[in-house]
């Protein structure tokens, strides 16, 4: 079919569940798919602390660099803390699985919630950074940064529709790119800033318009902490590494979190060493890397491998996010079609899923990387810290070899990144993190009712309390309804004797005259089968049909109600049916969620009769 070649040209032929294995991720491939994020986020996190302080003037811009350093030893602390997590659960399912197991279920859900959140938002906020970094370099594309955005998500969700293997592939280019090209410029900043010397903020910072306070120092702070977003990652992913899972895994961490150390706090140095002053229409990275490299190609190049490495950036969150659904769903809190894989061997109705959600936030915040920032500090840091919290328990039960020192770099890590979440959550309520709070705990509930209705079904389909089935049971009644006499029809009046021992057809008359013509060739080829014409003065099928049947179950009283059998045509083309009213899969659907009547199930039979051309 033509939907069929379109779907493998855009994803692929489907695989075989045997190359399962083979589809797993070397550490190469591994630090390329986990790591966009976490190495990224020095782009958005720089900016959001320079736009914090500078309404300090240059007195606030000179704590870019102690902020900086604050959040890089932060980073480090929960790293180890995530490195411990790898190797107590390798399983993987990251804060969901440890504050699950250890803290009890709302709180697994309510960590399981922060990380939808979060990632959801990581892909938005990546996506739309990205767009500001090349609109920095070319500004005729901000008044279309939603359109690109857009765009820059659909191919990331058809790279992760192909797979994980292809994802972190093409993936793989832009984000060694964006190291080789970031790192030697951060060392060429620190070899010109000795030759050089520090640049003067009072020179040429803007008027402070307001003062150095506390709290806006706290603010900065919480706005610089999305530097850490993406660091859980590999934790949540740990079966997608090749064997040994959890040691391959762990050292990819430790190779990422050195990486975004030096990152954001060589950047922030340069930045404040240098005085770093963007127009209005640029980032403060970009400014940096105009201020060292000057505007000619090696400036695009790295531009270029900013934008694309935040585009990327996006696909930590589509190979976390389909994951940890997955992990939901087999526990009962998402629907149960999350934990399929699709053709590919990845988790198709997560990917497309998180795709939807991620588009609907560009859409609603129009592009704006800075509106969106406040609202997903808050889901990030509270996973941490419910994870962490969760290992100090974990650490406490096993009491395994050095588990007091495992225990208390948890439970720093648990106060550090705790402290931070109130920081985070105060300082920008009123900016946006009041939307996180109130989404995470309507997501717990509804984690809960879909865990409830699936309990119910459980129950409700439960064979405990069931007596015996009859031995014979009765043959029943059939009613089979005709929108006239032809082929289609033949195979289910066969059927229909075969099984029943009463068979009535029924023909709705819409057209007033249309009934005689029928029942005159009905009885040329059936005259043994009653055929019932029902008068409709509304032209509508359904109802008279259903009234029908419930009337004719009541007189019967017989303990059950007839058989629909449908009859029903399929053309030998997809688009044909277009051309076809459809009536028989709008009956079915009718019969099929109507409540049972009188006590007893209705039976629903359909027909196939295949047409050939």
């Amino acid at each position: 079919m033509i939907l069929d070649r379109l779907r493998f040209l855009l994803i692929g032929p489907p695989l075989p569940t045997q190359q399962m294995a083979h589809k797993r991720l070397n550490k190469i491939r591994a630090l390329a798919a986990f790591s966009p994020d976490a190495l990224s986020s020095v782009a958005y996190a720089n900016q959001e602390i320079y736009l914090g302080l500078v309404i300090a003037g240059a007195a606030g811009l000179s704590l870019v660099f102690p902020i900086g350093l604050a959040i890089t030893g932060l980073l480090v602390l929960v790293a180890l803390s995530y490195f411990q997590t790898i190797h107590g659960y390798p399983s993987g399912g990251g804060s969901y699985t440890v504050a699950k197991r250890n803290l009890g279920t709302l709180p697994g859900l309510t960590a399981a919630a922060a990380l939808m959140v979060g990632y959801t938002l990581t892909a938005a906020v990546s996506l739309t950074a990205g767009v500001e970094a090349i609109a920095s370099a070319f500004p005729v594309l901000w008044p279309y940064r939603v359109e690109s955005a857009l765009l820059m998500l659909t191919v990331i969700a058809l790279l992760n529709l192909r797979g994980l293997q292809e994802a972190s592939t093409a993936i793989a280019i832009p984000v060694y790119l964006f190291l080789f090209t970031f790192l030697p410029m951060l060392a060429w900043g620190a070899l010109r800033l000795l030759q050089e010397g520090m640049g003067s903020l009072t020179s040429v910072a803007p008027p402070a318009t307001e003062p150095l306070t506390p709290f806006l120092i706290l603010h900065a702070f919480a706005a610089g902490c999305t530097a850490l977003t993406g660091i859980e990652a590999i934790s949540n992913g740990v079966p997608a590494f090749r064997p040994p899972e959890a040691r391959n895994a762990g050292r990819t961490l430790i190779v990422m979190a050195i990486l975004m150390a030096a990152l954001f706090a060589g950047s922030a140095s340069l930045i404040q060493a240098f005085a770093v002053i963007p127009r209005p229409d640029e980032t403060v990275l970009s400014a940096l890397a105009r201020r060292l490299l000057g505007s000619g190609p090696a400036y695009i190049l790295v531009q270029v491998s900013t934008t694309l490495i935040l585009a990327i950036a996006a696909n930590t969150s589509f190979a976390g996010f389909p994951r940890l659904a997955a992990i939901l769903a087999a526990d009962g809190f998402l629907p149960r079609q999350l934990t399929g894989l699709g053709d590919r061997l990845v988790y198709s109705n997560g990917i497309v899923l998180l795709t939807a959600a991620t588009a609907g936030l560009i859409l609603l915040f129009g592009g704006d990387t800075h509106a969106l920032i406040p609202l997903f500090a808050v889901g990030v840091f509270l996973a941490f810290t419910l994870s962490q919290v969760g290992m100090v328990v974990h650490w406490g039960r096993e009491r395994g070899r050095g588990w007091a020192a495992k225990a208390f770099l948890n439970g720093l890590g648990a106060l550090a990144t705790a402290v931070a979440l109130l920081i985070i959550a105060v300082s920008r309520f009123v900016e946006g993190a009041w939307i996180t709070i109130v989404t995470i705990p309507l997501l717990v509930s509804g984690f809960l009712k879909v865990r409830a209705h699936y309990q119910e079904i459980a129950s409700a389909l439960s064979m405990h309390g069931l007596p015996p089935p009859l031995e014979v049971p009765p043959r029943p009644r059939v009613v089979i309804p005709i929108s006239g006499v032809h082929r289609g029809i033949v195979d289910a009046v066969n059927f229909a004797r075969s099984i029943a021992r009463e068979v009535t057809v029924v023909y709705v008359e819409v057209e007033p005259g249309s009934g005689e013509r029928v029942r005159q060739k009905w009885e040329q080829w059936w005259p043994d089968i009653p055929l019932v014409i029902l008068p409709s003065p509304y032209r509508s099928i359904i109802r008279p049909l259903l009234d029908f049947l419930d009337e004719t179950d009541r007189q019967h009283n017989d303990g059950q109600q007839a058989v629909v059998i449908l009859p029903e045509f399929v053309p030998a083309r997809g688009w044909h049916n277009l051309l076809h009213n459809q009536t028989a899969w709008l009956l079915k659907t009718a019969l099929l969620y109507r409540r049972r009547r009188l006590g007893f199930q209705r039976v629903i039979i359909d027909i196939p009769y295949h047409l050939r051309q």
